[in-house]
């Protein structure tokens, strides 16, 4: 499998269905107490594309997509309507919004961090939106010294920076189809039915 460093159609993502995904195991003990336990690390996201589907020209786009993809087999990047940046969904991302994880002196990873009450969840961010990435050192914004590879979200500085590194950033989540069949009737879509286009996140 390879990866399509292409963008599902954002106007239809825009009117997707879906979210997180987490695997527990669940064991009711004989005295009514539980025991559980989080077989999965991280989260994985699932999707349904087909309530963004509002016109013919929609679901021409996305078999379109669904072809050149050949189905499951290549992964494509897709844009979370309610999670898509480092920051809130309305506010505009800055260089300190997020820490970055240090994969050595000078290489940093994107990452963006879920926090509530005591808990926090960090996620790995792949696949940022060139041109929308923000870094600071120490609270202070750079603008040069440093690249990013935005097929990896890794961001490489030339020498190590002195300071803890953040950034703000938007970012597309790795995806692929769900299903190797779409089934659309058109009868039923202009009557209000639409097709079902599952797409679930892929681990890199």
């Amino acid at each position: 499998m390879t990866f399509h460093e292409i963008r599902f159609p954002t106007a239809i993502a825009f009117h997707a269905t879906g979210g997180p995904e987490r695997k527990t195991e669940i064991v009711t003990l004989g005295s009514g107490f539980e025991e559980r336990n989080a077989v999965w690390a991280n989260s994985r996201r699932r999707y349904d594309a087909g309530t963004g589907i509002r016109t013919l020209d929609d679901i021409h786009a996305v078999i379109a997509f669904f072809e050149a993809r050949l189905g499951r087999l290549h992964a494509f990047r897709f844009r979370d309507p309610l999670d898509f940046r480092s920051c809130a969904p309305q506010a505009t991302p800055g260089p300190t919004d997020q820490p970055l994880t240090a994969i050595d002196a000078t290489t940093f990873q994107l990452a963006k961090t879920y926090l509530s009450g005591p808990s926090s969840w960090t996620r790995t961010i792949a696949k940022p939106v060139a041109g929308t990435v923000r870094i600071a050192a120490a609270g202070v914004e750079q603008h040069s010294g440093f690249t990013i590879d935005v097929t990896t979200g890794r961001v490489t500085f030339a020498s190590a920076p002195s300071g803890p590194v953040t950034a703000g950033f938007e970012f597309d989540i790795p995806v692929r189809f769900d299903t190797d069949t779409l089934t659309i009737n058109l009868a039923d879509f202009t009557a209000g039915e639409l097709p079902n286009v599952p797409l679930v996140e892929v681990r890199q």
